[in-house]
């Protein structure tokens, strides 16, 4: 019998948080793709409070070309979770891939959060 997609990604989401912890001290970033967008949140899991949020939809992360659902665009979003962690005083994180396979959009998420300063 064949497992649907969702089913495929609920079960890699639940392996890998089973492992993950975001702490105050290392928060998780969460990363999720739609369709269309991309969104990335930073989440201390000790208060069960999101730090701050990003993604394609933000005002300040739009961009000229207009299509977001590309490489490009996720690099960009990741630079721009990297630059407000950085303001924060937030220099490391936990990656959470949120089931997803880590290639693509998810992918030059994180290397684009790497590039900006963030340590996974």
């Amino acid at each position: 019998m064949a497992v649907s997609t969702r089913v495929a990604r609920a079960r890699r989401r639940a392996r890998v948080r089973r492992r993950l912890r975001g702490s105050d001290a290392r928060p998780r970033l969460s990363v999720f793709r739609s369709g269309r967008h991309m969104y990335a949140q930073v989440i201390t899991d000790a208060q069960g409070r999101t730090l701050l949020a990003v993604s394609t939809l933000s005002k300040d992360a739009r961009l000229e070309s207009g299509n977001p659902a590309t490489v490009e665009a996720a690099k960009q979003i990741g630079l721009l979770v990297a630059k407000r962690c950085l303001e924060q005083g937030i220099r490391s994180v936990v990656f959470d891939r949120n089931g997803f396979l880590y290639h693509g959009r998810v992918r030059a998420l994180a290397d684009g959060a790497r590039e900006g300063g963030l340590e996974f």
